[in-house]
Order: C-alpha cells, then sequence, then structure tokens
C-alpha cells in the first residue's frame, strides 16, 4: 500500500472490535454506469435480499453493531445511518439502488451485498496521511450547499476520516466530502472497507477479494493491491 492508513487509539478504544481493509487501485477506467456496473447492482440487491429474507437492514446482526457504534460516539443511528444501511434501505425500496458511475457502483454493490460499509477515495486528491480519529471539532469539512461550496465543522467527538487537509468522510461512513470523491476522471482510487464483530475477518478479506474482481472486470489492466485486515 502507498497510503498510509492509521485508526487511532481513541476510536479502537470506544469501538474495540473494529477492523478495516484497504483496496488500492492503479489505472482505473471510469466513466458513466453501464450494464456492466449495473449487473452488479442488481446481483448485489438480490443477494441482499436473500440474507435478509423479508427482516429490516437494521435487524442484521452487523447493521446493529454499527447503530450501536454510532450511539457511542453521539451519533443518532436512525437519522445519520451508516453507508451499508442507507444503501440497502435503498436497494430494496422503490427505485432501487442509484447509478452513479462504474467504480462507484462496483464498490456500492460490494457494499450491499456483503452489508459492509464501504468507501472510496480519489488518490490523487488524498493529501497525506488518512487516519480514523475522534474529531476536535475545529477540523474543516469542505462541502456543498446549495450549489456553492462551504465549510463545516465535525462535532466534537464525531468518529471521521480525515487526511492533511481535513475531514474527507463525516459520521464515520456517513458522507463523504467533494474533494476526494470520485468522478469519471478519477484513475487512481483506495477502497476502504468496514466492519465490526461479530462480522468475521474472513468475510471482510471475501468482500475485498470480490471487490478487487469486479475492478479487473470493468477495468482490464489495473494493477489492484489488497491489504490485509487491520
Amino acid at each position: 500500500m502507498s497510503l498510509t492508513l492509521t485508526v487511532s487509539d481513541e476510536v479502537r478504544a470506544l469501538v474495540p472490535g473494529f477492523t478495516h481493509l484497504a483496496v488500492e487501485a492503479h489505472g482505473l477506467v471510469n466513466g458513466p454506469s453501464d450494464e456492466a456496473s449495473s449487473a452488479l447492482l442488481d446481483d448485489a440487491t438480490r443477494r441482499l435480499a436473500e440474507r435478509l429474507d423479508g427482516q429490516a437492514p437494521d435487524k442484521d446482526p452487523h447493521i446493529a453493531a454499527w447503530r450501536a457504534a454510532y450511539t457511542a460516539f453521539g451519533a443518532k443511528p436512525s437519522r445519520t445511518r451508516n453507508s451499508a444501511e442507507a444503501l440497502a434501505r435503498r436497494a430494496l425500496a422503490d427505485g432501487g439502488l442509484p447509478r452513479v458511475n462504474r467504480i462507484v457502483d462496483a464498490y456500492n454493490a460490494i457494499s450491499v451485498a456483503h452489508l459492509i460499509p464501504a468507501g472510496g477515495e480519489d488518490l490523487d486528491r488524498v493529501q497525506g496521511a488518512m487516519s480514523l480519529v475522534r474529531a476536535t471539532g475545529d477540523e474543516p469539512f469542505v462541502t456543498m450547499a446549495g450549489g456553492e461550496e462551504t465549510v463545516e465543522h465535525p462535532e466534537p467527538g464525531e468518529i471521521v476520516w480525515r487526511d492533511d487537509a481535513g475531514v474527507t468522510c463525516r459520521r464515520w461512513n456517513w458522507r463523504q466530502g467533494p474533494r476526494t470523491r470520485i468522478d469519471h476522471d478519477t484513475v487512481n482510487v483506495i477502497f476502504l472497507l468496514e466492519s465490526l464483530a461479530p462480522m468475521a475477518r474472513g468475510e471482510l478479506m471475501a468482500a475485498g477479494t470480490e471487490l478487487a474482481e469486479s475492478l479487473e472486470k470493468l477495468s482490464p489492466g489495473v494493477r489492484i493491491t489488497v491489504g490485509t485486515p487491520a
């Protein structure tokens, strides 16, 4: 891995069952959603429905663990849902999953199929190392509001991903900022797959391997490194 990722001791102490897996990809070819990326989303929705067997996503033990983690750092999990639960709810609703672009579709499919939060950051826009920390409340989070760029700040104690320039994702994996977001010109990406107990490390690794396989099909020639769960 060329990008340094760290998890603070404060986060480890608050949520001791947290594990993450990094998948780094170089030489991706992105573009609008197409038949291949849509097929990944459709298959993920089918697998999700089989896994839940008629239950709501929050009844799944892994999603329940994420809700407890959000409560632990002061977030309301029914109002600011983790990304896996939010996507799962959309997948099962009328209209289904959004089609964003080929790369985002690929990791959204992994998130839904495995019920794990998954995100992607444009490596060429990340500044320095990335860390999962409890915010002081002073960190800048650049986002869009009403079509205008604006700067927000996380709440003190909120768990955030950040780099040297500021927060890249608020409330752990709730809302990503536009600075490092994947767009049609993105070619190099760090994907972060995140799990909590009771999910086994082997299942997280299987999700990372599946993501790598999907990216290789969408972008032949891409160079991918799958880390080990940490």
